[in-house]
């Protein structure tokens, strides 16, 4: 069936990755198949596997930031002003210091359970920036849909197999990146709390 659907979106060109991914983040959730199909098309057309890359990115930061604004605006409608800052709860006060790990590291992997949407729905509900949400955004689906471009381009048909052989591995990697950024981001917090 994906070869079919493959097949189809090479017909098309690339922009029919476009409204595949605003139709996903809409709320209709393929987990993973969305990522093979991008396989696929690089690996039968690798001339648009880079262009599809793109629009797959376009798209995914498409509908991350409607369900961004959607959640930040409907915070407005449900609650009366803002918490006073004393009154903020401890979770928000955890998501404004690691909430973009949290949001990192779903956008990059297809493979965790770890739904996405929750975290850019908070994001937005809490009032994240919306640049520093667009940036890690956009950084963590291009390294995931570039880098599944290149392997269907470089691996051919053995790119998926390769992906499902070594899938562990690369969410070690994606997992020991947050991690260092989750450690980074202490010591930092720790030398702006050290009196000088």
């Amino acid at each position: 069936m994906l070869s079919k659907i493959a097949a189809a979106l090479i017909a098309y060109g690339p922009w029919g990755r476009l409204p595949a991914r605003l139709h996903r983040f809409a709320g209709h959730p393929l987990p993973a198949a969305m990522d093979a199909l991008l396989v696929l098309v690089a690996v039968k057309a690798p001339q648009r596997a880079y262009f599809t890359a793109l629009l797959a990115v376009l798209g995914t930061a498409g509908g991350s930031i409607t369900l961004f604004f959607a959640a930040r605006h409907g915070r407005r409608l449900f609650l009366k002003g803002d918490p006073p800052p004393g009154k903020r709860q401890r979770f928000e006060r955890w998501f404004d210091r690691y909430g973009m790990l949290t949001v990192f590291v779903p956008a990059v992997t297809p493979v965790l359970p770890l739904p996405l949407k929750v975290f850019v729905v908070s994001a937005g509900a809490l009032k994240t920036p919306f640049s520093k949400f667009l940036t890690v955004i956009l950084v963590a689906r291009a390294i995931r849909y570039f880098g599944e471009a290149y392997l269907g381009i470089k691996l051919g048909a053995d790119a998926q197999t390769f992906l499902a052989r070594h899938i562990w591995l690369i969410v070690g990697i994606v997992l020991a990146l947050a991690g260092a950024a989750y450690v980074l981001i202490r010591i930092s917090d720790r030398r702006r709390e050290t009196p000088v």
